[in-house]
C-alpha cells in the first residue's frame, strides 16, 4: 500500500522550520506565508498549530534556517522561478536573452556567432531540465551532460520536428563557429535565428508553464522587426562568402521541400511596406495554421515603393503607349486612358497619394505623378479594341 502525503501537508523539513520559527517568537500566520511562497500545494494555520502542539519535532539548526528563509526569498515575482530549484530555467531564459540582445545590438558585428552560441547554450538547459523532471539521468559514465545535438535525436524529444530541424541547423552553425569566420552571414540565417526565439518561447511555456514566458522581456517578433528592411535588401546583394554558402547549402539539402517549409524550422512572413489607413496595420502576423498563414506560407517578401519601379512621365508614358500599339497616342489620350481605368485621383484630390500602386503613383516631393510598365501594357491592352481606343480619341 502506498502512503500518500495530503494536500497541503508539511514536509519533515518544514515542520522542523516551523518549529524553529516558533521558538524565534514568530507568530503562525507569518510562519504560514514564509511555508507558502513558491509552493504549489498551500498550507494552513492549523498545521502550523499541530507543530506547536508537537513535542517530537526538532526544531532546524540555525544555519539550515537561515539558508531555507534565504531560498524562500529567491523566487521571482514575475515568473515565479527560484534561483536554486529552478536554476537551469533561468539561465535557459537569460541565454536566449542575451541571444536576441546580441544580434540587436548595434555595437556587436559577430552576430551570427553570439546568436548561435547563446542559442544552443538556452535550448541544452532548458532540455536538460526537462529530461531531469522526467527522472531521465542526463550524466554520461565519463561525466559529461547530455549535448545538445545528442539531445535533439532522442526518440523521446519532446519538440516538433520542426523545432529539431531548426535546432540542428543552428548547432552546426554553431560548430562553424569554432573553425571558420562567418563574416556576412547575419543576414543568410536571419530566418532560422528568428524561428528559433519564437520556437523557444512557445516549448518553454508549454514545458514549464506560460508565466515564464519571455514576452514580458522581449518586445513583438523578439525585436528582430526593428531592423531596417532596406538596409536589410541591401546586405543581400553582397556576396556571400563561399564557405557560408556552402554550409548553408549542406542545411538546406538535408530536408525535404516539405521540411523546409515549415515556420518552425524557418520563420517567413510577409511584410507590407506600404502606405496604410489609420485602422489597418503596415505590419500583419497571421498564425501559419489559419486560412491566411496557408496562404502566405513560406513566402518572404518585401515591397517597397522606389522611383525605379515607376520610371515614366504622363508624357514618357504615352510615348512608350504609341511605340508598343502603333496607334496615335496624345497626352489627352494618356488623361482620358487614367481617368477611365482609375489610376490616380482627379486633378485637384485632396488624397493625391490614393493611387492603383500597381500602375502609379505619386510623389509627394515633387507633385506629379509617374507609371510602371504594367500601366503601359494595360493601356496597350485595352487599345487593341477599336471600342476602347475610340473611347481614348481625342475630340476637339
Amino acid at each position: 500500500m502506498v502512503i500518500r502525503k495530503p494536500q497541503g501537508a508539511l514536509t519533515c523539513e518544514e515542520r522542523c522550520i516551523v518549529k524553529a520559527l516558533l521558538a524565534k517568537g514568530w507568530r503562525n500566520q507569518d510562519i504560514q506565508h514564509l511555508i507558502n511562497r513558491g509552493r504549489i500545494a498551500t498550507v494552513n494555520s492549523a498545521r502550523i498549530t499541530e507543530v506547536k502542539n508537537s513535542a517530537d519535532v526538532e526544531p532546524a539548526a540555525s544555519d539550515h534556517l537561515e539558508f531555507y528563509m534565504h531560498k524562500k526569498n529567491s523566487y521571482d515575482p514575475v515568473t515565479g522561478l527560484n534561483l536554486y530549484d529552478d536554476e537551469r530555467l533561468i539561465r535557459a531564459r537569460e541565454a536566449m536573452i542575451l541571444a536576441v540582445q546580441s544580434f540587436n545590438s548595434p555595437s556587436l558585428r559577430f552576430k551570427t556567432e553570439q546568436f548561435a552560441v547563446q542559442s544552443n547554450i538556452a535550448w541544452t538547459y532548458l532540455l536538460h531540465e526537462y529530461y531531469i523532471r522526467k527522472d531521465k539521468n542526463i550524466v554520461h559514465k565519463n561525466g559529461r551532460t547530455f549535448s545538445l545535438s545528442k539531445m535533439v535525436e532522442r526518440s523521446d524529444f519532446p519538440l516538433s520536428d520542426g523545432i529539431r530541424n531548426n535546432i540542428r541547423d543552428i548547432n552546426e552553425i554553431r560548430d562553424a563557429v569554432e573553425h571558420k569566420l562567418l563574416g556576412r552571414s547575419d543576414v543568410k540565417f536571419f530566418s532560422l535565428f528568428q524561428a528559433a526565439c519564437l520556437n523557444f518561447d512557445q516549448s518553454i511555456c508549454e514545458l514549464f508553464g506560460n508565466s515564464i514566458s519571455l514576452k514580458s522581456d522581449l518586445s513583438i517578433a523578439l525585436q528582430f522587426a526593428k531592423m531596417n528592411f532596406t538596409q536589410l535588401n541591401d546586405l543581400q546583394k553582397y556576396d556571400i562568402p563561399e564557405h557560408i554558402s556552402a554550409l548553408d547549402a549542406e542545411l538546406e539539402g538535408r530536408l525535404s521541400e516539405a521540411e523546409k517549409a515549415d515556420l518552425e524550422y524557418r520563420f517567413r512572413v510577409v511584410y507590407l511596406l506600404e502606405g496604410a489607413s489609420k485602422n489597418k496595420a503596415n505590419f500583419e502576423f497571421v498564425r501559419p495554421e489559419s486560412k491566411e498563414g496557408k496562404k502566405i506560407h513560406n513566402i518572404l517578401e518585401k515591397r517597397v515603393i522606389a522611383d525605379d519601379d515607376y520610371p515614366y512621365k504622363p508624357d514618357q508614358a504615352r510615348e512608350k503607349i504609341r511605340e508598343m500599339s502603333g496607334r496615335k497616342f496624345t497626352l489627352y489620350n494618356h488623361k482620358q486612358a487614367w481617368k477611365r481605368y482609375k489610376v490616380r485621383p482627379q486633378s485637384g484630390a485632396t488624397e493625391k497619394s490614393n493611387t492603383d500602386k500597381r500602375y502609379c503613383i505619386f510623389h509627394k516631393a515633387h507633385g506629379d505623378y509617374t507609371y510602371n510598365d504594367a500601366w503601359v501594357s494595360l493601356v496597350v491592352e485595352k487599345i487593341s479594341s477599336e471600342e476602347e481606343y475610340n473611347a481614348l480619341k481625342e475630340t476637339r
